[in-house]
């Protein structure tokens, strides 16, 4: 294609600020002209709309390759178009386990042509087992910048502690951009077998529960090892009022740390499991009323960098079983930007910036996604019409899986067009790839 595309009549809402203009990119996936009353051969209404740079993802589950009857790469990526997100970072937990150089390429090679920009992390450990450090120089070279073992947490200290100086060594690869080891934190000898958060709501259900000190532990082991290293941690799906606290006074000491929560630990709580019914189970656990307000606090004062979805597909097949048996996990790449909108007293542009351009910083995405709307730039784009109300529904997404705890839930705030690379993949709410 060869046609210029204007966007007219939005709200740009950007890294530098706020302000009323139309936007012309083109078909080599760059901005031409931003201003007033611009025209073009196509165009997009954008009238009562946020303009925005796309939505970066720090955390998604694609299935592909091993268990694409859940999703594959191109069914997620299409849902992470239709959720405003332009590029997704997928998890590394995969079969076979994203843990080397050919697995990195065939996983970039699977997303070339979707909807979204699908990048891949890496594994911290050969097949996520903890036991030997993942050949992580040659995914580096193949295009990985975060590492994590993702559904489980490094449980061996120096081995942990290996990981952070060697990724340290390998910045000359990037051009200087430092290597990131993100950390799902879970030590294991204290969550074996739960189910759910421990609490007064499981200790009422019977169920066995996940204390928090299982997350806040290794949040304090991994702390203590950036200090001691240097080494870029990230912590992801933080679910406790611990955790933030710790990465509060962390950030604050000057410790190269970031964090993201997901949408479902600032909108569920225990509670929702008392039903239960597998859709709500997750890991890590749902928690308290008093855990999802400090979630909010961390995320309104900057100790929490990101929203990301952990968006994790399952059939029904597997999640219809009992609570003890279904897989935890939820979608969540098409309602991210809605529950945010909805459930967080934040002004859209924080919002806007806990989605696009600070998890584009920490996945070294910037400033290709996440980059401020101006000539030269980037022409990945999404257009938001902040007011509008819809009701989710599993079915009607995108994924090739329905499990998400938000069915029949009105929600306000809706992606209307996603411009990924110049091209329109979203148009008035419908995929187009």
């Amino acid at each position: 294609m060869s046609r210029t595309l204007a966007i007219r009549g939005g709200t740009i809402i950007d890294s530098t600020g706020t302000r009323r203009s139309d936007v012309v990119v083109g078909p080599d996936g760059s901005v031409l002209a931003v201003g007033p009353g611009l025209d073009a051969d196509d165009s997009l209404d954008a009238s009562g709309c946020v303009v925005a740079p796309g939505f970066v993802d720090l955390h998604v589950h694609l299935r592909e390759p091993g268990r694409e009857e859940a999703e594959t790469i191109e069914s997620g990526a299409r849902g992470a178009a239709l959720g405003g997100f332009t590029a997704v970072l997928a998890m590394p937990n995969t079969t076979p386990t994203v843990d080397c150089a050919p697995m990195v390429t065939e996983v970039l090679e699977l997303g070339r042509d979707t909807a979204c920009d699908v990048r891949t992390s890496g594994a911290i450990t050969v097949g996520r087992r903890g036991k030997a450090l993942a050949p992580m120089a040659e995914m580096v070279r193949a295009g990985v910048r975060l590492f994590t073992d993702d559904g489980s947490g490094v449980q061996d200290d120096r081995l942990m502690r290996t990981a952070l100086e060697y990724a340290g060594s390998l910045s000359h690869l990037t051009g200087g951009r430092p290597i990131v080891l993100a950390q799902h934190c879970e030590v294991e000898a204290l969550s074996e077998g739960s189910l759910m958060h421990e609490g007064r709501v499981s200790s009422s259900l019977g169920i066995p529960g996940q204390p928090a000190e299982a997350e806040e532990l290794m949040v304090m082991r991994d702390i203590a090892m950036s200090r001691l290293t240097g080494g870029r941690i990230h912590f992801q799906h933080l679910s406790t009022a611990g955790s933030v606290a710790m990465v509060r006074a962390a950030k604050a000491a000057g410790l190269p740390i970031t964090a993201e929560a997901t949408t479902h630990h600032f909108t569920l709580l225990d509670e929702c499991c008392a039903s239960f019914d597998p859709v709500f189970k997750v890991h890590p656990p749902l928690r308290t009323d008093a855990d999802v307000q400090a979630i909010k606090q961390g995320l309104a004062d900057g100790t929490i960098d990101a929203i990301a979805t952990d968006h994790a597909p399952h059939t029904s097949h597997d999640k219809d079983r009992t609570f003890a048996d279904a897989p935890p996990g939820m979608l969540g790449l098409e309602t991210a930007f809605a529950l945010a909108n909805t459930e967080l007293d934040l002004p859209i542009e924080d919002i806007l910036a806990l989605m696009s351009w600070r998890p584009a910083v920490i996945a070294g995405l910037d400033p290709v996604h996440g980059g401020p709307i101006a000539v030269g730039g980037a022409a990945n784009i999404v257009v938001i019409d902040p007011e509008m109300e819809w009701v989710v529904s599993g079915e009607a997404m995108a994924s090739r899986s329905t499990n998400t705890p938000y069915e029949g839930r009105k929600v306000k705030g809706k992606v209307r067009h996603t411009i990924l690379r110049g091209q329109p993949v979203v148009v008035d709410g419908d995929a187009q790839r």
